[in-house]
């Protein structure tokens, strides 16, 4: 897999989170949206949620990957 698949594909995959990730959200807070979770710490219902604070760790780990795998590419 050359590096242009390898980050359409951690793209692809940060998506897939973030909609997992907010779907997790809004069982907690019905309201919620995509720009709230960039602030989730302004709702305690999701401030110490396992599940929650677990799939936000998946998250960053994809964004951390895709980051580096830009660093590498850059010129």
């Amino acid at each position: 897999m050359d590096s242009d698949n390898l980050e359409q594909t951690l793209e692809e995959m940060a998506e897939g989170q973030r909609s997992a990730l907010l779907k997790v959200a809004r069982r907690l807070v019905p309201a919620m949206t995509p720009e709230d979770l960039l602030q989730p710490n302004d709702y305690p219902e999701l401030e110490n949620h396992p599940e929650f604070r677990y799939e936000e760790g998946v998250l960053a780990g994809i964004l951390s990957a895709l980051s580096a795998l830009r660093f590498l590419n850059s010129p």
